[in-house]
């Protein structure tokens, strides 16, 4: 059973969900399997195909998983914001306060969250040209939102997260992925969302983010 939204909703109500993720509710295996067709639908660079989903549900492998996740997310990461990225922070009052408790709440209960999604794509990027980056992340991102979508039109929440980054290998171990050939592109939290009322985000005007003919 899917949502009655239609196509403009569904891309703009697809939001990177933390706090409203039902912890009680299993996801049926067969919803998963439904999201992962539809993400294998993407487009990807040369048709190569290289995409794989590994999906984690049993209990015990869960926790593992989650203490991965919670040590390598206390490592940080990332370069600060710049000022432009302060300037369309604050644009909004509130949002990074919203989104700093969000990520609090999701620290606290992810060992609860029923279900983690890791899409994962053949080939490295540690050194790779900005050509076969492109080629590399173009080939898991489409899919990945694919398979976001889906879960969306299913009633189900989904978030972005590179928590994984920092302890990649360690995660890499427990899974059974060979890191040197496969890498984790992400990590992401899969459970029934509580409500399915999902709103449009503030965002900065298109007319800042717009450019026609040249920059």
């Amino acid at each position: 059973m899917t949502l009655d939204l239609p196509p403009d909703e569904l891309l703009s109500t697809t939001r990177a969900v933390r706090r409203r993720l039902d912890l009680t509710r299993p996801v049926p295996r067969e919803l998963i399997e439904e999201c992962v067709g539809l993400a294998t639908q993407a487009p990807t660079g040369r048709n190569r195909q290289r995409w794989h989903f590994l999906v984690v549900t049993d209990q015990a492998r869960r926790l593992a998983v989650a203490d991965i996740f919670r040590r390598a997310l206390a490592t940080g990461g990332g370069r600060p914001p710049n000022g432009r990225d302060l300037h369309r922070m604050y644009a909004h009052p509130g949002s990074m306060e919203r989104i700093s408790q969000g990520l609090q709440h999701l620290y606290d209960n992810i060992h609860r969250v029923p279900a983690f999604v890791i899409p994962a794509v053949e080939g490295r990027t540690d050194r790779a040209s900005v050509l076969d980056q492109s080629m590399t992340w173009g080939s898991i991102l489409p899919a990945v939102w694919n398979f976001m979508l889906a879960a969306r039109a299913r009633g189900l929440g989904t978030v972005w997260t590179t928590a994984q980054g920092p302890l990649e290998r360690e995660l890499a171990t427990v899974l059974g992925v060979p890191y040197e050939e496969v890498m984790l592109a992400a990590f992401i939290p899969l459970a029934f969302t509580i409500g399915t009322d999902f709103k449009p985000a503030h965002r900065i005007p298109r007319e800042e983010v717009l450019h026609w003919e040249r920059w």
